[in-house]
């Protein structure tokens, strides 16, 4: 796999055990092509496979000596010994000849010389001057200095005698023997010669390069063995963001993990691709692709909907207060409310009744149809019944890292969402519509004045940077999302399995990994202008009466079937319904769970799988489902299922 320039990304063994990478001549640096053919093969370009007067000189040299001298091979011969190995006989080299003349019949020189750079064998398991350079000095062999280039001239002829990792003198003394017989015919400058002798010969070889290793497993998956894939992947910039991400690794509990993603708004190609550490059971696990519970992360998305099908604008007011949405009350996370605030302050404080509220509005289905239709594969949780509810707001629902970048390249991109690229021959693909310009330029706005964890903001010095975090109901999932004018990132940190981190929030944790990414984005300058078409509101310009505030709750007429006082729908506050109870069993003794009932006519009676609870609180005997029910005094019944871990 290679990266957007051309290098190595990562590179797999052949089916035979092999280190074998095709190269090209215009991928391998000059001094080394010059410098083989002058020691292997002068008349190269020339001959038509055999070259007459090398068999000659050969010939002559072995009467003259009474011994083999040289053998008078053409880099074609060579290529059809590789190609065809044989042992080394008279009828052996009749038949290479035979060969050669064939295959330079039917190729050209280009693509005989490409077969010679990727089979010719150079130590061990290494075939190809790519492999070799990558493994004796981590560098492609476009970049060889003309004593690397002398070494893997020297290698080929008898490549485990001269092998540098385990033999290096006789590894030198092969080497600067072809300095010295190159520059004794006026090749090489002596002096140059003299200097790359001085060089010493690698006595290791190093690791081949191993970047973006879920991204390479995921496209190798998806191409025929043998393929070269040219990623999007930005060398540099994955390499900063693997270093990243290790680092904050450090500061966590060994089994949590890293995962991130930066895409390109333009072309939506990705540019840098971390699905974990690939160390350990965990690491290996590809959390770009995993599905884990947003959050509050999805928040925006929703805001955008609502911007363009509701009567709503940044600078409208709506209520946080308590409000029972049926039997769902939704409650902030730190427990209070905030009273009347702008939608802009709701949804830069992330506020959790003004999104149930928008949400209650469009219509939980609608909307995840909405994200879905964009790309986006929602997965719903266990028990729903394929069924979207208003816990969609706050995070009741699975989305894969990917498919949360794409949302968020949407809105930085006036609402169209494109499938990401992750190679270069990937297409485009169709455009979908997530939102129109307006709704997606508005919450862009609010995101981008969003205090920052190191309480700069916009207009602080501090390049425009649109973001917005997420924690996962107990502690499961940390997000930050962001986008510049040209890059959308997305940064997750958690376990692998699923395991609550207590504690562990988005902003906390996965906003500062994003701020770090952000920094080494170029600077692509302020976001745009307001598209035509916004209404723009500020100190002397009200907004239109219908814009000005919004109703928690749609004007309803209770129904009651009998006389009598009106009584409240009866539901379970507490727990609610499709959560994970965690017994603490860890940190002692568990302790009993408490239940709490919304409306209904008290007093309460509480079963649990249709039998009492005594006390003031349910102590589950073990871990598993579990009916927690509730009955009032009007004869109301309202039942929740949980799974008890």
């Amino acid at each position: 796999m290679l990266d957007q320039d051309g290098g190595t990304l990562r590179a797999f063994l052949a089916a035979d055990g092999t280190w074998r990478l095709h190269a090209d001549p215009g991928q391998v640096s000059g001094t080394y092509l010059a410098l083989l053919k002058a020691y292997e093969d002068k008349r190269f370009d020339r001959h038509p496979g055999v070259d007459p007067l090398a068999l000659a000189r050969a010939v002559g040299q072995a009467l003259w000596h009474g011994e083999v001298v040289s053998g008078g091979s053409t880099l074609t011969m060579q290529v059809a010994r590789l190609l065809e190995p044989r042992p080394r006989t008279l009828g052996a080299k009749l038949a290479e000849m035979a060969r050669a003349l064939q295959l330079e019949a039917r190729y050209g020189k280009e693509e005989i010389l490409a077969m010679y750079l990727t089979l010719a064998p150079f130590g061990g398991n290494l075939e190809g001057v790519r492999a070799a350079a990558l493994a004796y000095w981590g560098r492609e062999p476009d970049r060889l200095t003309l004593s690397q280039a002398a070494l893997l001239v020297a290698l080929p002829q008898s490549p485990t005698a001269r092998r540098p990792d385990e033999r290096p003198e006789a590894a030198k003394a092969a080497r600067d023997r072809v300095l010295a017989r190159l520059s004794a015919a006026g090749v090489l400058d002596p002096r140059d010669a003299a200097e790359a002798a001085e060089e010493p010969v690698p006595t290791a070889r190093l690791p081949l390069p191993q970047w973006a290793p879920h991204l390479a497993e995921r496209l190798r998956r998806s191409h025929p063995a043998g393929s070269t894939i040219a990623s999007t992947i930005d060398p540099v910039l994955q390499s900063q963001a693997e270093s990243i991400a290790a680092e904050a690794r450090r500061r966590l509990e060994p089994e949590a993990e890293v995962a991130l993603l930066v895409v390109e708004t333009a072309t939506r190609q990705v540019r840098a691709y971390v699905g974990g550490s690939f160390d350990g059971p965990g690491g290996q696990v590809d959390m770009v692709r995993a599905v884990r519970s947003p959050g509050s992360a999805l928040k925006p998305l929703l805001y955008a909907l609502a911007f363009e099908d509701l009567p709503l604008h940044p600078e409208t007011r709506i209520d946080d207060r308590p409000v029972a949405f049926g039997a769902y009350r939704p409650r902030n996370f730190d427990g209070g409310f905030r009273g009347s605030v702008t939608v802009r302050e709701a949804l830069q404080a992330s506020l959790n009744v003004p999104a149930v509220a928008l949400l209650s509005r469009l219509g939980p289905t609608r909307a995840a149809g909405r994200l879905s239709a964009a790309g986006a594969r929602l997965v719903l949780p266990e028990g729903a019944g394929g069924r979207v509810g208003l816990p969609l707001a706050l995070g009741g629902v699975g989305i894969r890292l990917e498919d949360m970048a794409l949302l968020y390249a949407a809105l930085a991109d006036g609402g169209t969402a494109r499938p990401l690229r992750f190679t270069e021959g990937q297409g485009a693909g169709d455009p979908r519509r997530l939102v129109g310009p307006v709704a997606a330029w508005q919450v862009a706005d609010i995101l981008a004045g969003t205090p920052r964890p190191d309480g700069r903001s916009a207009g602080d010095g501090a390049r425009p940077f649109a973001y917005k975090t997420g924690t996962s109901y107990g502690y499961r999932d940390a997000w930050a999302v962001g986008f510049s004018p040209a890059h959308v990132a997305v940064v997750w940190v958690g376990r692998p399995d699923g395991t609550p981190r207590p504690g562990a929030m988005g902003r906390g944790e996965a906003a500062p990994i994003l701020f770090r990414l952000a920094d080494l984005l170029p600077d692509a300058g302020p976001f745009p202008p307001a598209p035509p078409g916004t209404v723009l509101a500020g100190p002397g310009t009200p907004l239109p009466a219908p814009l000005r505030q919004f109703e928690l709750l749609p004007p309803t007429v209770m129904a009651v079937s009998r006389p009598g006082p009106r009584v409240a729908p009866l539901g379970v506050a507490f727990p609610p319904d499709g959560a994970e109870v965690d017994l603490g069993v860890e940190a002692g003794a568990p302790l009993p769970l408490p239940l709490e009932a919304m409306g209904g006519q008290p007093p309460f009676r509480w079963l649990v799988n249709g039998l009492p609870v005594q006390g003031a609180g349910w102590l589950p005997d073990g871990p598993g489902f579990a009916e927690v029910a509730v009955t009032d005094a009007s004869g109301q019944r309202a039942a929740v299922q949980v799974r008890v871990r």
